[in-house]
């Protein structure tokens, strides 16, 4: 079963801003699936964000 985060709780996990997570989603760099009017981030939407991070790394 998934996961699903608030914006506030995956700027706690990340140690992050709230409006960096803003900006991650506004951007496409996190991605996130709406649930009615709330915005929810997955386990696997974080997962994606580091080994993006992560790659991104190694290309440097």
């Amino acid at each position: 079963m998934q996961q699903a985060y608030t914006v506030e709780q995956v700027a706690e996990i990340l140690h992050i801003g709230r409006d960096k997570i803003y900006y991650l989603l506004r951007t496409g760099q996190l991605r996130s699936i709406k649930i009615g009017n709330s915005r929810r981030i997955t386990g696997q939407h974080i997962a994606e964000f580091i080994a993006a991070l992560e790659q991104d790394t190694k290309v440097r």
